[in-house]
């Protein structure tokens, strides 16, 4: 393979790594939500978030020239945790279609572009810092269950970022697998492939449904992923596309497939910033290369929803921790940078992060969320107390006696 073939690699690899850290973790979510469900439910349920997202992904990404990364609704699936064993599965599909159209509506109408050209760039960037933070915390738990592994993957990474960061996660990918296939760390056996194939339910809607379901789904989408994955793109210097046709193909794209199991579709908030630094590749304009990358994974892994859902469970849960709070260590660090840099927004920044960070959950909404409206209502109050505030006393200038005696 010519040399020049391999500057792509990380590219490529970066597509890959943001959607296997898809699965490894948000898919749990999902299989806590289909508790109860029959297992070809379940797989076409898999096979549908996987398909809409690779395709998404790759039809945007070549159309913006930006790597764009699709993710299925992470607080959706946490939200049918307790949702969906009291509602009947046709009746929960009729709920997910309401949800993507109210989606649609929100980003077709153009509110949603207005608001995030609103928000400080300090905060933003103090709220993406704050929600990926987390993976950096559970990076660090991982040493006690595999000091070595993790000692030698963080070697590997920080090593790596002064002598080629663009081949840093490469590098710990590779070691980390190798060490867990030398320590018996990859348990269970390889399932033999073969295809899924989707299970159609006719949807049955109801107004509780819609209620109990649909809002809060369309809420979460809004303001639990579409906002902080917006807030990712502006914040690695994406200034396009808009929001506007972002949202609007994911709820289309969610409402075809939601017979199939698919209850929401929308940029990814977290994974996606592996694809937009210089670590991806170090011209913005070729970055794209990532999205379709992730979205021809995506693919692979919707066909065989099954097999994959075998193959993953031989994965250590230590080292897609590892992989992902590593990967996404340059993004933090670049957001904390860019949330403190002005000292007239510290503040408010701060508070964003904290918040961000803690992962709270108030009246059925999430961190990300509270921690703009906490983090926007300080650099509101200190704005409206600057401008409010007396100007500085200034020193009187000294007068001139036009009746002092002059001299002679």
């Amino acid at each position: 393979m010519p040399l020049r073939h391999l500057t792509w690699l990380p590219t490529i690899l970066a597509g890959i790594i943001a959607t296997t850290i898809s699965y490894a973790g948000p898919l749990v979510i999902v299989f806590q939500a289909s508790a109860g469900l029959e297992q070809p439910l379940v797989a076409s349920w898999v096979w549908a978030i996987s398909i809409g997202s690779g395709v998404l992904g790759i039809v945007l990404s070549l159309r913006w020239k930006v790597p764009i990364v699709i993710a299925w609704s992470a607080p959706g699936s946490a939200l049918l945790v307790t949702m969906l064993p009291q509602t009947d599965f046709a009746t929960a599909i009729g709920a997910y279609i309401v949800a993507n159209v109210a989606v649609f509506l929100v980003g077709i109408s153009g509110a949603f572009d207005q608001l995030t050209r609103r928000l400080p760039p300090a905060i933003t960037a103090a709220m993406l810092a704050g929600i990926l933070f987390r993976f950096v915390i559970d990076m660090v738990g991982t040493l006690p269950e595999a000091p070595l592994t993790v000692v030698a993957m963080m070697g590997a990474f920080f090593a790596g970022r002064v002598v080629s960061p663009r081949y840093a996660v490469v590098a710990v990918l590779v070691v980390g697998v190798t060490l867990c296939a030398l320590t018996g760390s990859l348990s269970g056996t390889i399932a033999t492939p073969s295809l899924t194939l989707p299970v159609w339910t006719t949807p049955r809607f109801d107004l509780a449904a819609a209620a109990n379901i649909a809002v809060p789904l369309a809420v979460v989408a809004l303001t639990g992923q579409f906002l902080p994955g917006i807030a990712v793109l502006r914040t690695a210097g994406f200034e396009h596309p808009p929001a506007r046709p972002l949202i609007s193909a994911s709820a289309i794209t969610s409402v075809l497939l939601a017979p199939f199991g698919c209850h929401g579709l929308n940029l990814a908030a977290l994974t996606a910033a592996i694809c937009l630094g210089e670590e991806a590749h170090p011209e913005k304009e070729k970055r794209y290369v990532a999205g379709v990358a992730g979205g021809v994974t995506y693919l692979l892994f919707g066909a065989f929803a099954s097999t994959v859902l075998a193959l993953f469970a031989l994965l250590p849960e230590f080292l897609i921790a590892a992989l992902a709070g590593l990967a996404l260590f340059p993004v933090v660090a670049g957001s904390l940078s860019a949330a403190l840099k002005a000292e007239d927004g510290r503040d408010g920044a701060l508070v964003t992060f904290a918040v961000s960070a803690s992962g709270l959950t108030l009246f059925g909404l999430g961190a990300a969320l509270w921690g703009l409206v906490f983090g926007i209502a300080v650099h509101l109050l200190q704005t409206f107390a600057l401008h409010r505030r007396p100007p500085a006393p200034t020193a009187p200038r000294p007068s001139k006696d036009r009746t002092a005696r002059q001299p002679g």
